[in-house]
């Protein structure tokens, strides 16, 4: 086993540890064949850097993580207002991942960070097949993993839905993207419902009248994939007002422990 997994499960506490071991066990049908590959699979290496310097300075009152794919990637270059303004906000974003990325890279990059609250945007690559065949249950389980992961570590959550595309230029043989992001960003608010989780709803904010994929004005690509100054500007009201609903939550929570 290699020892990113080790010290994983050995600097947890006994909650999170049991939860890194019953993750493991849920990656072995789909983790690479070697340690090697699983750490180049993971691109643990992307944000070291920038990691250890945050680990080094004191701890930033309410830090909040975005964990995702190249929509959380981009999200700085396109369209900076949201971390100009909001310092405590880092992006931990990596293109062309998948669900199963994000949970390898969980504790590196967002928890080891000690943040406040960590937003997951999920499931546009898991669809996209970037990872090998898509599997609902499989991914909407890794989303869920990392829920147990953050709340067993203190972090609050947010959930963000994954995005409108009507395709993906790098796969055109995917045909039903539409369904099988409704299906799953059903699925993912059900759960966020049931869990008391704020789900950001990016989803419906940025999909067009016919509700066929992203509106126009909000991506330059077509198909619309990735959102342009426009769409990241809805996101980000979506996103404040996500954050405001996790603090409110907080203010409740406090008065009734009185």
């Amino acid at each position: 086993m290699n020892n990113r997994y080790l010290a994983f499960l050995s600097n947890s506490t006994s909650a999170p540890a049991i939860v890194g071991w019953v993750l493991l066990l849920s990656l072995s049908l789909s983790l690479p064949s070697n340690a090697e590959d699983a750490v180049r699979f993971a691109n643990f290496n992307r944000y070291a850097d920038s990691n250890a310097q945050l680990s080094s300075l004191p701890p930033v009152p309410g830090r909040v993580v975005l964990m995702g794919n190249s929509i959380t990637d981009f999200w700085p270059a396109r369209a900076p207002h949201l971390f100009q303004t909001h310092p405590e906000i880092i992006g931990r974003g990596i293109a062309g991942q998948t669900t199963w990325q994000f949970l390898l890279r969980f504790r590196a990059d967002v928890i080891d960070l000690n943040p406040e609250t960590v937003v997951i945007n999920y499931g546009t690559n898991d669809i996209a097949l970037n990872a090998g065949e898509y599997d609902e249950d499989a991914t909407f389980g890794n989303v869920c993993s990392m829920v147990d992961l953050a709340r067993a570590n203190g972090i609050k959550v947010i959930l963000a839905s994954c995005l409108p595309a009507q395709g993906f230029s790098w796969r055109p043989e995917v045909k039903d993207a539409m369904d099988k992001i409704r299906r799953l960003n059903a699925r993912v608010k059900a759960y966020a419902e049931a869990e008391d989780i704020p789900y950001a709803d990016y989803f419906s904010a940025l999909v067009n009248d016919c509700g066929t994929s992203m509106d126009s004005a909000y991506s330059d690509e077509s198909p619309a994939v990735h959102p342009n100054a426009a769409g990241y500007t809805v996101m980000e009201r979506i996103l404040l007002d996500a954050l405001h609903e996790v603090q409110a939550n907080d203010v409740r929570t406090r008065k009734t422990m009185r």
